[in-house]
């Protein structure tokens, strides 16, 4: 018995032992062949290493071949992922390479928890690392395994801070946008645009990534290269600016607003007595122009070519390649409201009253995001719908009394005081009352600036029209007033001509009440007659209407790209130029311009309106109760004939509060000589009449254009202070006698 139980024990070993061989058998059978692949896949992928390879950005060039964004060779110091996902391995490698590299541990630590490095690149620890500090890392791979050291490049602005807002500036991808750049085939360690031409041609200017596959041992270490595929090249791209113009204009604008805040405005006159007293009591007699911020543009109206863009406050572009964190930035780019600072017992700034003051805004470029009140620089597109649809003809006259009562509004609902039906032209110093023009046409309406003449055309297109109550927002669409330009940079404002639409969402908003939108009424329409109200444009969209009228009802889309060129067009000899003659265009650059659309300018039109706005420039003015100037005469009166005829506009709009002091300058001019095309628009904020601060810095720019105003060689700039902690250095115009005007006591307005 005892012998047949141990048989039996052997014989169920020796089955189980059986079936053992046989699942091991079966496994090996199943790895060999079935997952045979998968399992090869696996090996090899221990032995292979893919490394991205990325392409080089391309630059930028101003119309002249200036390379205005390049790139320079930066060394980064980075570590094998491997290498620091252990806690204690990454603490240990950081301590050993902060001092090297000046970077506190906890910095890197941060960087890395962040999460926003891809993992197929080493992980970057310090960028911009000098070369003695690079070989010395490199030679001591004992101390700092797993370190490598990286070859990336960075953004360099040769001539910055000029253009700074065209060319724009560069930024980290950022945990909310890095899903987007890596579905676009984006490494995490690399830097995109972020304002400006880098942002707007980022597609262009990025190029195409490559990559290679290593064969590498245990130890991470490369055998040998199984695969390359290189990266191709960013396109370089040419603008249509031309840094001497745009000097000139950010020189000109700066120069101009340094001069308006040492002017002041004279606080209110009373027309019922004419004597000065001060409407507004909190304030003194005499108040100074703020004058903070402006823009300027410059414009072929032929094709549309934007040869100058300028905005200030200005920045230098450079402080977004340096080192702007332990509060950097914050210093720099301050905006703080320092007139609505309070201070405690012990002079400390309290808390609650830290605001930003807009007016001190850098990093906005206001000739494409300005949203301003045009005043008196937007009547030549009321008198075109007002001749356009056929309510007044070149010779009609009305006669200016110096004030406008609306017809079409009850005598007694008048009386009353519910609604406002009379509305004044500006005040003429010598009389202290609102000024009498007398017969006025088109012509003579624009050259003097006739208010009441423009009123009347607000009330009667609107109720001599009743089928098409916005036949005046449809005539002011047609110039590209209320839609945003098409011009090849970011962020660009639409602007807003008003309506019942617009006033209805403005209440809902609650930025004016519910009775006020609740319609749109034949008052709104008088007030947008001469630029005023709820209207908003940018004075890029006031260049590319004033350039319609100089061309002759065509719309140009502005254009800021001249061309667009193949990765690698080589320097030139002289420095700081590329040599864009051995360039390969990428696509065929666009000389023409776009046409967005034509609309009708018969001679009956666009003559009377040049020559209204001619006059401005030329005179004469009107004699009525004495001769009244035409609104640029003065400031024109030695304008040489041999410079660019132009013609032009002022504009003043009221400002906030109805306070003088806060009223803004507008000016907009086009040449009248097909030989050079240009078109110039200027607004500068709080600083006064539009022919004291805006028009000196278009006639100056028109006197440069000439070649008869002086203006400083473009030179490459020195290296970016950083102790001077400033958005940009002062720039102004060595030669400020093209401000320069013939003014008398005549008149104040505009």
């Amino acid at each position: 018995m005892a012998l047949d139980k141990r048989s039996t024990r052997l014989g169920v070993l020796a089955l189980v032992g059986t079936m053992l061989f046989g699942l091991v058998g079966a496994r090996l059978w199943f790895l060999q062949t079935v997952e045979q692949a998968t399992l090869q896949e696996q090996v090899e992928q221990t032995k292979r290493r893919e490394v991205p390879l990325l392409p080089e950005r391309g630059r930028i060039f101003d119309a002249e071949g200036r390379i205005i964004a390049d790139n320079e060779r930066v060394l980064t110091v980075g570590v094998d992922w491997d290498f620091v996902r252990r806690d204690d391995d990454r603490a240990e490698m950081f301590r050993r390479l902060s001092g090297w590299v000046d970077v506190p541990v906890e910095e890197m630590e941060a960087s890395y928890q962040s999460g926003i490095y891809e993992k197929l690149l080493p992980f970057p620890v310090a960028e911009d690392v000098d070369e003695p500090t690079a070989i010395a890392i490199r030679e001591r791979v004992e101390d700092f395994p797993g370190v490598q050291i990286l070859e990336l490049s960075r953004r360099v602005y040769p001539y910055a801070p000029l253009a700074s807002h065209v060319v724009g500036y560069m930024g980290r991808i950022t945990a909310e946008t890095k899903d987007t750049y890596l579905d676009r085939g984006y490494q995490l360690i690399e830097r995109v645009g972020k304002f400006g031409i880098e942002l707007s041609m980022e597609e262009e200017l990025h190029g195409t990534p490559g990559y290679v596959v290593y064969e590498v041992d245990k130890a991470s270490r490369i055998v040998r290269t199984i695969e390359e595929v290189p990266a191709v090249n960013g396109n370089d791209v040419q603008l249509t600016i031309d840094l001497d113009q745009q000097q000139f204009a950010e020189q000109a604008l700066e120069s101009q607003l340094k001069i308006r805040q040492s002017e002041v405005a004279r606080n209110g006159l009373d027309p019922d007595t004419n004597f000065r007293t001060r409407f507004f009591t909190d304030f003194p007699d005499e108040v100074p122009y703020k004058a903070p911020a402006g823009a300027v543009v410059v414009q072929n109206h032929e094709n549309g070519h934007v040869i100058a863009l300028a905005s200030y406050p200005t920045f230098d572009n450079r402080w977004f390649e340096s080192d702007l964190g332990g509060g950097v930035f914050e210093e720099v780019f301050d905006a703080t409201d320092v007139s609505a600072l309070e201070y405690d017992e012990n002079g400390e700034i309290i808390e609650d009253s830290i605001k930003v003051d807009p007016d001190r805004s850098t990093l906005v470029n206001r000739a494409i995001q300005g949203r301003y009140n045009l005043g008196s620089t937007f009547k030549p597109f009321t008198a075109y719908a007002a001749l356009n649809s056929g309510l007044l003809g070149p010779g009609d006259v009305y006669v200016d009394r110096g004030s406008y009562q609306m017809e079409s509004i009850d005598e007694d609902k008048c009386n009353s005081g519910q609604v406002r039906c009379v509305f004044k032209n500006a005040t003429c110093s010598g009389t202290g009352r609102p000024c009498v023009y007398g017969a006025v046409d088109v012509e003579l309406a624009l050259a003097v600036s006739s208010d009441a003449f423009f009123y009347r055309v607000g009330e009667q297109i609107m109720e001599q029209n009743p089928g098409d109550t916005a036949l005046l927002q449809e005539n002011v669409r047609l110039f590209g007033f209320g839609a945003d330009t098409g011009i090849d940079l970011p962020f660009e404002f639409d602007g807003t001509v008003p309506d019942a639409d617009l006033k209805a969402r403005y209440a809902e908003l609650g930025v004016i009440s519910e009775d006020e939108g609740s319609g749109y009424f034949t008052g709104d329409n008088v007030q947008l007659a001469i630029g005023q109200g709820l209207l908003s444009a940018s004075p890029l969209q006031l260049a590319t209407g004033y350039s319609t009228l100089a061309n002759g009802g065509y719309v140009m889309r502005p254009e800021i790209i001249k061309a667009i060129y193949e990765p690698g067009v080589p320097d030139a000899m002289e420095p700081g130029y590329a040599d864009l003659s051995k360039g390969r265009f990428a696509e065929d650059p666009n000389l023409r311009g776009d046409l967005v659309r034509q609309i009708p300018m018969p001679e009956e039109i666009g003559g009377e309106i040049t020559r209204g706005l001619r006059r401005v420039i030329t005179g004469p003015g009107t004699v009525s109760d004495y001769y009244h100037s035409t609104t640029g005469e003065k400031l024109f009166f030695d304008y040489p004939s041999s410079a660019i005829p132009v013609a032009g506009k002022t504009g003043t709009a009221q400002g906030a509060e109805n306070y003088p002091w806060n009223d803004s300058s507008a000016f907009g001019a086009y040449s009248v000589d097909p030989e050079r095309p240009f078109t110039a628009t200027a607004y500068l904020e709080k600083a006064g009449y539009g022919s004291q601060a805006a028009g000196p810095v278009v006639k100056c720019i028109f006197l440069q254009l000439s070649g008869v105003a002086p203006s400083d060689p473009v030179v490459l700039s020195d290296p970016l202070e950083t102790e001077i902690r400033v958005p940009a250095e002062p720039k102004s115009l060595a030669d400020q006698s093209c401000f320069a005007g013939r003014f008398t006591p005549q008149r104040t307005t505009e």
